[in-house]
């Protein structure tokens, strides 16, 4: 007997992988197409050197071009082709992740470093357009504490050990409501966990939520962590303890103290050491402080109103 049900779904899934292959396809042949635009309208103009001397090229060929198929070939775009083109001669890496939208909005980054940092966090994160302009306002590459030197493109076969330091920000933004007061160490908290996705990508990748107020026992008592994290580029737990006030010596005894409980028992042979953060005050701003070996790096917390 036959499930029509069963059929109808068949049906409909395979109506939606083919429409989603299309869709990768259509990207993946409209970048190619306007970077292949890019270099004949650098050739056509004689070159890298005079390209940008060649816009009355540009001009004319869009009148015509505009007529025939669109706005979408007018001068503004043909010259961003030639841009596109100019900033990845060799094609390269031109990332499926990636739209056209994504290229488009880093053009005007003259940094490559800068530029590509952008488009990692889109390959990373799968960032749609709105929220790539949203990392570029905040000015997330400029807030890194310790920027590598040289940042490439991401692959699928990229194999780069992940350093917390070269993602961690200084300051980290918190962004807060016209409602919001931050009076206790609850209130940060409940922010934070009502933004988790916001303050992930202010510590930066591969950070996932384990728990809040985690209880962990040793012994006859019962410990609570204010936030536990994981971060699977680290492979490692992280402890998050908030303040709301200056640090004090004990808080960096107390969060090695969490980290060791995590260590003892909750940590895997195959987990590296926990890390520890510590959000305090400092007079008008929060500061996150980084533990790890016995180090801590003090980072300023921005608390920003929208």
């Amino acid at each position: 007997m036959i499930n029509y049900y069963n059929e109808i779904e068949h049906l409909i899934k395979r109506k939606e992988v083919n429409k989603r292959a299309r869709a990768l396809r259509d990207n993946t042949e409209t970048i190619q197409t306007y970077w292949e635009i890019g270099k004949l309208i650098v050739e056509a103009q004689g070159g890298k050197s005079r390209a940008k001397y060649g816009n009355e090229l540009i001009k004319k060929w869009s009148l015509t071009l505009t007529k025939l198929y669109g706005k979408g070939y007018n001068t503004s775009n043909l010259k961003r082709y030639r841009q596109f083109f100019l900033i990845f001669p060799k094609g390269a890496p031109l990332e499926h992740q990636l739209s056209w939208t994504h290229y488009k909005t880093v053009l005007a980054i003259k940094d490559e470093n800068e530029r590509n940092y952008y488009l990692n966090l889109c390959i990373s994160n799968n960032l749609s357009k709105n929220k790539l302009i949203a990392q570029i306002k905040s000015k997330a590459y400029e807030r890194l504490l310790d920027p590598p030197s040289k940042i490439e493109l991401l692959t699928n076969n990229d194999n780069t050990p992940y350093n917390l330091k070269e993602h961690l920000k200084n300051p980290i933004i918190i962004k807060l409501s016209k409602e919001d007061k931050i009076l206790k160490e609850s209130d940060l908290q409940l922010k934070i966990l009502s933004e988790l996705q916001d303050f992930f990508f202010e510590l930066g990748e591969g950070f996932t939520f384990v728990g809040s107020e985690y209880k962990i026992k040793y012994g006859s008592k019962y410990y609570y962590i204010d936030l536990l994290l994981f971060n699977f580029n680290l492979n490692a737990f992280v402890v998050v303890e908030l303040k709301t006030r200056e640090l004090k010596k004990e808080d960096k005894a107390q969060i090695e103290f969490y980290m060791h409980l995590i260590d003892t028992t909750l940590k895997k042979s195959f987990h590296y050491p926990t890390i520890g953060l510590i959000v305090s005050k400092y007079q008008n701003r929060y500061i996150v402080s980084f533990v790890s070996s016995s180090s801590i790096i003090p980072i300023t917390y921005k608390l920003v109103h929208n």
